[in-house]
């Protein structure tokens, strides 16, 4: 069975919880075997350097990154990251890069190579809320899935990022934006991993 590493973010911001951590936290009682799980740090350079030191530590063969995207109403895997910082708040040690590039003189972007298409297509099979996204922002989530395909991909490790929407819990810290719940994240994510381990 492949072995899989799965990450997710701390709460940051406006925000005293984050739908990412709470996956992780879930996917890890379930004693999925080879299924590893970590919450990172939302800061720019620190998350990906611990990122990095896991994968070598742990091995996988595949990498999956997950984040919270306010203002989504499902749970939207990324197609390609860019290689930029240009945060409009700051990380959670008060850093606000502008205009940065994330290694410099590196490639524009990498896309993904998680299976994508095929993680929407089973998730929306099952009800699901799901679709591809094209924009992993230029805040710490791509700044992560840039650093992770940069390391990854020379070294053949199936990997990438997928966003999720807030969970219910969150709906008063964030009136009126889209909301998922938590179960329906979890069981999404852990289909991601069955799909991608394929």
């Amino acid at each position: 069975m492949r072995r899989v590493l799965v990450t997710g973010f701390e709460p940051f911001h406006q925000s005293s919880s984050n739908p990412s951590e709470a996956i992780v936290h879930e996917l890890a009682q379930m004693k999925i075997p080879e299924l590893y799980c970590e919450v990172l740090p939302v800061v720019f350079g620190e998350s990906a350097e611990i990122l990095l030191s896991k994968i070598v530590e742990i091995e996988p063969e595949i990498v999956m990154g997950l984040g919270q995207a306010e203002g989504r109403s499902q749970i939207t895997p990324e197609r390609v990251a860019v290689n930029l910082d240009d945060a409009r708040i700051a990380d959670n040690k008060g850093e606000i890069p502008s205009d940065r590039e994330i290694v410099v003189g590196g490639a524009n972007a990498h896309f993904t190579s998680l299976p994508v298409k095929e993680i929407v297509e089973v998730l929306s099979a099952k009800s699901i809320p799901a679709a591809l996204s094209m924009s992993a922002g230029t805040f710490v989530c791509n700044h992560l899935f840039y650093r992770m395909q940069e390391f990854c991909g020379p070294r053949g490790i199936k990997s990438g990022f997928i966003h999720l929407p807030l969970m219910e819990s969150q709906a008063k810290e964030f009136p009126g934006l889209p909301t998922l719940p938590l179960a329906t994240m979890v069981e999404g994510i852990a289909l991601a991993i069955e799909v991608s381990r394929r």
